[in-house]
């Protein structure tokens, strides 16, 4: 069984003192693909680090993600720009645009948002997208954006059934995590009316374990619970959850 986890930040402070023993349980358990959104400038290095020693299993993002969109973003875009035209990177993200923390930078999020999304179009590669209390924000620079050659993923999903919808119609999947498994998640409700071609599997690892670890620092390995979410959820073996999705991130990322 092959797993693909499309978000995982596995240079985070929180896997310090276990990083290497982390990844290999979950290679144990089949996650063979890890996919690592960029933060900032700061993470950079430590995601170059990831790769090189895991170079068959570990895909780089490029971005600036819409919390880290603070008063210096316009040197922020700059480094993503660079770092764009040196090397190859498999999507621009995460990006977004985030209102639960901080709202007074909501104008600097939009041309963020709006200026990666034109470079993911110039480079041919996929979006992965940050909302937090951002639906109507995000879908409307989507509107004004729409074209064949604008895709990518709706990271860690967590709208209505509706907003599901038209996450679909602008060419995205929705990355499905630990949420699915929460009792208040309330995506579990209406997913099975979701075609699971449009689903991608995520950690977003250190973030967001699934139940039975909810509240605990969540890791790779843990997606299998998700796995086991959704089987329950579409009627499927697990195994076929695994090789759908990780066949429907192919179709993002292109490996």
């Amino acid at each position: 069984m092959i797993i693909t986890d499309t978000h995982t930040h596995l240079y985070s402070e929180e896997f310090d003192q276990d990083r290497n023993e982390m990844i290999q349980r979950a290679i144990n358990v089949g996650v063979s693909r890890f996919f690592i959104p960029a933060i900032d400038s700061t993470c950079t290095k430590a995601m170059y680090e990831l790769e090189k020693n895991y170079p068959e299993h570990v895909f780089l993002m490029m971005g600036l993600h819409p919390t880290y969109v603070k008063e210096n973003y316009l040197e922020e875009l700059q480094h993503v720009e660079n770092e764009l035209k040196k090397r190859k990177f498999y999507a621009i993200g995460e990006i977004g645009i985030d209102l639960y923390w901080d709202k007074t930078h909501l104008q600097e999020q939009q041309l963020a948002f709006r200026t990666q999304i034109r470079w993911a179009k110039t480079y041919k590669l996929p979006i992965v997208i940050h909302c937090r209390e951002a639906f109507d924000e995000i879908f409307e620079i989507l509107e004004e954006e729409k074209s064949a050659d604008l895709f990518g993923i709706f990271h860690c999903f967590t709208g209505t059934h509706e907003q599901a919808i038209k996450a679909i119609s602008y060419n995205m999947k929705l990355g499905i995590g630990g949420v699915v498994t929460f009792k208040n998640g309330k995506i579990d409700q209406f997913l099975h009316l979701i075609d699971l071609q449009n689903i991608v599997l995520e950690t977003d690892s250190p973030y967001l374990a699934p139940i039975p670890f909810r509240g605990k620092r969540n890791e790779s390995s843990y997606i299998v619970n998700v796995v086991d979410k959704l089987a329950q959820i579409y009627g499927l073996p697990a195994n076929d959850i695994a090789a759908i999705t990780t066949e429907n991130s192919k179709a993002i990322f292109g490996i």
